[in-house]
């Protein structure tokens, strides 16, 4: 691990944390104090600033990783036991007239 490694991994670690104590801080300012639920004339929605920003940043920091969904052994997807999809058959183009004929006529 070279040394801009480490200094990008103390940055990250430093960020995260500080986007989870803006998250929590913003989210007991929502719950505690009524007028942080409110809008304000130039910022908008209050606690889109004060959650749910600071939230998608902390998600992005993390390279927007979902939660991992416990499966259960006798699911058949998770045991690798996938159905087999029934083969899609292709459309088939409709039969045209002669060349000069038009399929709708024309309406004067």
């Amino acid at each position: 691990m070279t040394a801009a490694d480490r200094t990008a991994d103390a940055v990250r670690a430093e960020l995260d944390t500080v986007l989870r104590y803006a998250v929590a801080i913003g989210a007991l300012l929502v719950l505690m104090l009524p007028a942080a639920r409110g809008h304000h004339g130039t910022l908008g929605w209050l606690p889109l600033w004060l959650v749910a920003m600071p939230a998608v940043a902390w998600w992005a920091l993390h390279r927007f990783a979902l939660p991992l969904r416990r499966r259960r052994a006798a699911d058949p997807v998770a045991a690798g036991l996938r159905r087999r999809r029934r083969g899609a058959v292709q459309a088939r183009r409709r039969a045209r007239g002669p060349a000069g004929v038009r399929a709708w006529p024309r309406v004067a």
